[in-house]
């Protein structure tokens, strides 16, 4: 069994809040009054779905594995403590075991909604060939539409996303791709 890789071989792009002056008393009550019920009103079942179909069917279309996370809130020790989105997601990177496939090519979207923040962790055999703006970009992309209350549209965006880079970086050289890693979103 692999075990997990330093969060240094693993390349992350993180939009959202953070950086913009938000100190740790503001930031915790944004997530104390965050709330799974909102969550699930924007991520319903019937998009938790689509985010699943999307992301195998990408799947069919490069070597790739991805993985679609969204977290309604941190709690109030990690806020405490100063855990950023990233470090939150390259967390969840390792708990997914994300790093687990052959090839080392697991994607990670991660969206935490009190923070308004859009991270994507790709393991050690695709950043090295996405470039970090390229990561930048889409991020902005899914960020946009998710600002404008557009959930739906912008978790296919990011999966598209995604699955483009992929698709140019990591293309599937052979018949099926073998399914190392779950399709299915998780709310967290």
């Amino acid at each position: 069994m692999a075990e997990p890789r330093a969060a240094g071989e693993m390349h992350s792009v993180a939009l959202g809040t953070r950086g913009r002056g938000f100190g740790r008393l503001r930031r915790l009550v944004q997530h104390l009054f965050c709330t799974r019920a909102g969550t699930r009103r924007l991520f319903p079942p019937t998009l938790l779905q689509e985010i699943e179909r999307g992301c195998a069917a990408s799947e069919a279309r490069h070597a790739g594995e991805i993985r679609f996370a969204v977290e309604t809130a941190l709690h109030a020790g990690l806020i405490l403590h100063g855990v950023t989105p990233r470090q939150r997601a390259l967390t969840l990177f390792s708990l997914l075991r994300m790093w687990d496939t052959q090839d080392n090519n697991g994607v990670l979207i991660y969206v935490l909604r009190a923070d308004r923040a859009v991270e994507i962790i790709a393991d050690r055999g695709i950043s090295a060939r996405v470039q970090p703006q390229e990561w930048a970009a889409l991020c902005a992309e899914v960020e946009a539409r998710y600002r404008l209350g557009r959930f739906a549209e912008g978790s296919h965006v990011a999966i598209d996303g995604v699955a483009r880079l992929l698709e140019r970086h990591f293309p599937l050289l052979t018949g099926a791709p073998a399914n190392e890693l779950p399709n299915q979103p998780l709310l967290l």
